[in-house]
């Protein structure tokens, strides 16, 4: 893994950056949490790559708050052309 941020999908909409950290930091040092709200998913960095692929290998397909999450190394976002 070359990164060490995260895409966690299949949140709970309830979910919050307290729970996210409180399961995340078990797997080592979370850097920053963010939740896109309303859309079920967010991103959680990790302070290291080794981190950021221990907790990927032990949460993708976690049960957590009733929903199975999808764990994965985030991908860079993407340019979008401008709207005018």
């Amino acid at each position: 893994m070359q990164g060490s941020k995260l895409y966690v999908g299949n949140l709970d909409y309830s979910a919050t950056n307290k729970q996210l950290e409180e399961l995340f930091s078990k797997y080592g040092k979370v850097r920053q949490i963010e939740i896109i709200s309303g859309k079920g998913f967010g991103f959680v960095e990790m302070s290291d790559p080794s981190e950021a692929e221990k907790a990927k290998e032990e949460l993708d397909g976690y049960n957590f708050i009733g929903r199975t999450l999808k764990v994965d190394e985030a991908r860079p976002r993407r340019e979008r052309p401008r709207r005018f």
